[in-house]
């Protein structure tokens, strides 16, 4: 049930995931703006160290989505909130034919069951104006070999998103799928080859970057007529 918050407090910025790649853009974009900014990661010394980079007014708390039932008493102290990215991301690579268990548990634990938690404490936080981003990606539309579990999760997030979107109104709740961002710490130091290979298959004729990502999030999160969508952020890779 969501509580009555005064609607004058605007809460904190909450970025599960906000230690790394463009969950930390996403944290220093709104501590840059002023924001009040709460970042999360799985190590509370790498948090703090991330926190003293960001800079502004960003706190910090310790969350592991893996282990769902340790969430609610991380996050108890925080709040209220405006706005939630679940932009957490574990790198997956998994096959039918050499299909490792563990790892498959470990990503779908994460992402289907450690985001709906995070929502489930956070929601007596949030007001009828709060909004909330997930991260799913574009493995779901052009899987690469490895990525049976990364796909199907992502594929999840949109049955999760269209869900939430519903239960939750009127929070709004809409999805961003990436796809090669090119200046990510997953893809900046890839072979020159291998990312012109992808670039050559992008009408645009350029990869997304961080701050194309960044700026998405925020139209998705600010934008009060955007609700249950699914926004590709890839340079219309897709269509060619």
């Amino acid at each position: 049930m969501i509580s009555e918050i005064d609607p004058a407090d605007r809460g904190a910025v909450i970025v599960i995931g906000g230690t790394a790649g463009i969950g930390r853009e996403i944290a220093k974009h709104y501590a840059d703006k002023g924001r009040d900014v709460v970042l999360t990661g799985r190590d509370a010394d790498r948090c703090a160290k991330i926190v003293a980079e960001v800079g502004g007014n960003t706190s910090s708390v310790a969350v592991d989505l893996s282990r769902p039932e340790t969430i609610g008493a991380a996050l108890a102290d925080t709040g209220p909130v405006e706005h939630l990215v679940l932009a957490a991301i574990e790198r997956d690579n998994n096959t039918a034919a050499d299909f490792d268990i563990a790892g498959a548990s470990y990503l779908v634990t994460l992402k289907l069951v450690g985001y709906v938690e995070v929502v489930h404490q956070l929601l007596p936080k949030m007001t009828p104006s709060s909004s909330i981003v997930v991260f799913g990606g574009q493995a779901k539309e052009r899987p690469y070999p490895g990525a049976v579990t990364v796909a199907t999760v992502n594929g999840g997030v949109v049955g999760m998103v269209t869900a939430l979107a519903v239960e939750l109104k009127p929070i709004r709740v809409n999805a961003i799928h990436p796809g090669i961002v090119g200046d990510s710490p997953f893809w900046r130091d890839r072979p020159a080859e291998v990312l012109e290979g992808f670039r050559s298959r992008t009408p645009t004729g350029r990869l997304a970057t961080m701050r194309d990502v960044v700026s998405a999030v925020e139209f998705l999160l600010e934008n009060e007529s955007v609700n249950g969508q699914h926004l590709a952020v890839d340079g219309g890779w897709l269509l060619q």
